[in-house]
């Protein structure tokens, strides 16, 4: 026996959980999904609405004004579902896709946004 002291041992003290969002290993599950039906479930929300207005808009008489904003609503919802499908082949093509960049939602948002003032327009014209 040797005179050293026995090795120091500190008791093991359990770490945090693992996050499951920073787990490059983990099952996505049905999220991919999800979000998927969320972005088909707008673009087919902004069709109904770019119909509705391109109808109200032809309805009783076209006037300049009905008609600009009709074609507008159209024209942003063709940008809406442009932005919608970069981003379910995004998270198609990834386990883990990257975060929605702040251009793209402002964008979503501003084209939603102008769609409802064009419908607005619509109406009151």
């Amino acid at each position: 026996m040797s005179g050293a002291p026995p090795p120091h041992h500190e008791p093991e003290v359990p770490g945090p959980a693992p996050d499951p969002d920073r787990d490059p290993d983990r099952d996505p599950g049905l999220q991919p999904e999800r979000t998927r039906l969320a972005w088909r479930r707008t673009t087919l929300a902004g069709a109904v609405a770019a119909v509705l207005g391109a109808k109200t808009a032809l309805h009783g008489g076209a006037s300049a004004v009905s008609v600009t904003a009709g074609a507008l609503a159209c024209f942003l919802w063709l940008g809406v579902l442009f932005l919608a499908h970069r981003r379910i082949a995004a998270v198609a093509s990834s386990n883990r896709p990257p975060a929605l960049a702040p251009p793209h939602a402002a964008a979503v948002a501003l084209c939603t946004v102008a769609m409802a003032v064009c419908g607005a327009v619509l109406i009151l014209a």
